[in-house]
C-alpha cells in the first residue's frame, strides 16, 4: 500500500469510528486534545501521525492500536472482499 493510500485509510478509519459514535471533528478533538483542524487533516490524508498519536485515537476509541489500526474494512467499498 502506497503512502497516500495507507494515510487514506487510515484517515477513513478514523471519520469511520468518529461517526459511529455520533462526534464532531470538534467533539473528537476534545477528547483526544488535537486541535479541531488537525483531525480534518488526518481524515483526509493529509497528515502522518506518530504512533503516539495513533495511541491517543486508540484509547479515545477505547481500543488497542492493533485494533485502531485494521484498515482493510475502512478503506474496502461496503460489501467488497
Amino acid at each position: 500500500m502506497a503512502d497516500k493510500q495507507l494515510l487514506e485509510a487510515f484517515g477513513q478509519r478514523i471519520k469511520q469510528l468518529r461517526t459511529e459514535r455520533g462526534l464532531s471533528q470538534e467533539e473528537l478533538a476534545f477528547q483526544t486534545g488535537f486541535h479541531r483542524t488537525y483531525i480534518g487533516m488526518i481524515e483526509r490524508g493529509e497528515r502522518n501521525l506518530s504512533l503516539s498519536n495513533v495511541g491517543v485515537f486508540a484509547k479515545c476509541f477505547e481500543m488497542s492500536v492493533s485494533e485502531l489500526l485494521r484498515l482493510d474494512s475502512a478503506s474496502r467499498p461496503k460489501g467488497k472482499k
